[in-house]
């Protein structure tokens, strides 16, 4: 499985920034496995990042390994979407996976139970 270089934007100690983070740990231990490097980046505390990387609007998750580039805006709490975009193929491949994820997974239809 490809290691996943990922950075989340935030900013300050929110409660929308801590439910981003929480969202993105819960996908990525269940949905990457593990196979993840997650740097947080209080824009508050690091302009300078932020303003090289051009982000804007926080909560921003970037993924920037492996290609292609990805930037995905907001708390992370669709799970499905978040997943597709840190890497289609591989969500795609596991029909079983969205049965983690509760409520939403029985609204896809991809549940039994």
């Amino acid at each position: 499985m490809k290691e996943y270089l990922l950075k989340l934007y935030i900013t300050g100690q929110t409660p929308k920034s801590g439910r981003a983070i929480a969202n993105l740990r819960r996908v990525c231990e269940k949905g990457l496995r593990g196979k993840y490097n997650l740097t947080i980046i209080d824009v508050l505390k690091r302009p300078d990042l932020a303003r090289d990387e051009k982000i804007l609007v926080t909560p921003t998750l970037t993924k920037e390994q492996p290609p292609p580039l990805r930037r995905i805006i907001g708390d992370l709490s669709d799970t499905r979407k978040v997943m597709l975009a840190l890497d289609p193929g591989s969500y795609e491949d596991r029909p079983w996976e969205p049965c983690l994820y509760g409520e939403r997974a029985a609204y896809l239809g991809r549940c039994k139970g």
